[in-house]
């Protein structure tokens, strides 16, 4: 029998191997592009929320003295007896940013997951996208108090609408999306913090620093539309899953509205450590970095405020970019690392006990650190413990346990703010 003409099975097994190859790089590529659009993703949603917090002090300075320039000077100075030199404070604690900052995407936050994941996606990005473009435009032009608390408001909405949009988009992906949207924001806070003070250390006025960044919104749209692929619900893929888009085989699962409800305690073991962190460091950024200015040093104490702001940042974008390595279980343990900086910062306020403007630096940086660290490792958790089909839902209304926390910060921060300038504390 002639069998020249039958194909061998070593080569049917080579023609195999080569289509599993094909498809493995193909998904190996789609990996690392939406790894990519994951990170710009945090980075871009992020962005305006932290400049509108560094530039806080220009934003009050403006409307306070209007025809001061805000770049270069930005406390109000307290009157001096004798030869003793007093605690110099804005006439409004940043905190009353930080609330316009916070409690738009606070409410966006508690509405919006009830009703959200019935809108396309494209839909949410693109208004968002609209909501950091407008914020940019309207502070950068505004010469009311007013109306730049309104762009500060668009940035908040923006910012609110976007996390709690992205970090549902991530349960269509590979779960290391989740590392990358976290690194991202806390790349936003380092880029945002860096390049604000950049810019108005360089000369540049606030408001022009604030015009060339509606690139970032822009930046956001084109990573979406042509950087992350398109997310598929039901695929069966090749061996090597690891390397793929966890493309879902669940099947498509809608909550009711009681059913949403009844979730919510059992995501409180999230949230209140979530919450305590994030109320205790900014209270720590809004209510006391205007405070902890030292004199006599190379930098003025608007710009003390300003690297202050990035150094915090800084320690938030290392701890959100190392949930792959260090992961935290006990969540508990941050708030009360957290609120052990609180104490020895107001306490520094009050004293001035610590000598060195650098140590002072090194703490922001922890601070940050567990900021980022109790972000980070709270929603990786949930990505691990919680079930598919509910996991969007839970990571949208686990979201809310960081806005309360800076709401609150942000309420409290503002008459303590006055208290602790009543005093006229001796420098």
């Amino acid at each position: 029998m002639d069998t020249s003409n039958v194909p061998s099975e070593p080569e049917e097994s080579d023609s195999q191997d080569n289509m599993e190859a094909i498809l493995g790089k193909k998904y190996k590529r789609a990996y690392w592009r939406n790894l990519s659009a994951f990170w710009i993703f945090g980075l871009c949603n992020n962005f305006a929320y932290v400049v509108m917090l560094s530039a806080a002090h220009d934003i009050l300075k403006e409307e306070e003295n209007p025809t001061t320039n805000i770049s270069s000077q930005t406390t109000t100075e307290a009157p001096v007896a004798s030869n003793k030199t007093y605690l110099e404070c804005n006439k409004v604690s940043t905190g009353a940013i930080l609330l316009a900052d916070i409690l738009p995407t606070l409410i966006v936050k508690l509405t919006f997951p009830l009703f959200l994941e019935k809108i396309p996606y494209s839909v949410k990005i693109t208004v968002i996208s609209g909501f950091a473009l407008s914020s940019f435009l309207i502070v950068a032009l505004a010469h009311e108090i007013w109306l730049s608390i309104i762009g500060v408001v668009c940035a908040s909405i923006g910012a609110g609408l976007g996390e709690i949009t992205f970090l549902g988009l991530t349960t269509f992906y590979n779960r290391n999306v989740v590392s990358m949207w976290s690194s991202g924001t806390g790349g936003a806070g380092v880029f945002g913090a860096l390049v604000y003070a950049g810019f108005t250390s360089a000369g540049l006025s606030p408001r022009t620093s604030l015009l060339i960044m509606i690139v970032v919104p822009v930046l956001m749209m084109i990573s979406y539309f042509f950087v992350l692929t398109k997310a598929q619900r039901k695929t069966k893929i090749v061996d090597d899953s690891s390397l793929l888009l966890e493309e879902d085989d669940r099947k498509t699962y809608s909550l009711t509205i009681k059913q949403k409800l009844l979730l919510i305690p059992a995501l409180f073991k999230y949230m209140i450590p979530l919450t305590l962190v994030y109320f205790g460091e900014y209270f720590i950024n809004q209510g006391l970095h205007e405070l902890l200015y030292f004199n006599g040093q190379w930098l003025s104490k608007s710009e003390q405020y300003r690297w202050y702001q990035v150094d915090y940042q800084i320690g938030v974008f290392i701890s959100r970019s190392s949930v792959n390595l260090i992961h935290i279980k006990k969540l508990w343990i941050l708030p009360v690392l957290q609120f052990a900086n609180l104490i020895l910062l107001l306490c520094q306020v009050f004293y001035r006990f610590i000598p060195n403007i650098w140590i002072v630096f090194v703490i922001v940086l922890w601070e940050g650190l567990l900021g980022g660290a109790a972000y980070v490792n709270t929603f990786f958790r949930i990505t691990n413990e919680i079930p598919a089909e509910k996991k969007e839902y839970c990571i949208g209304v686990t979201a809310l346990g960081d806005s309360i926390g800076i709401a609150v910060a942000g309420a409290v921060a503002i008459p303590s703010h006055n208290a602790i300038c009543n005093l006229q504390i001796t420098m």
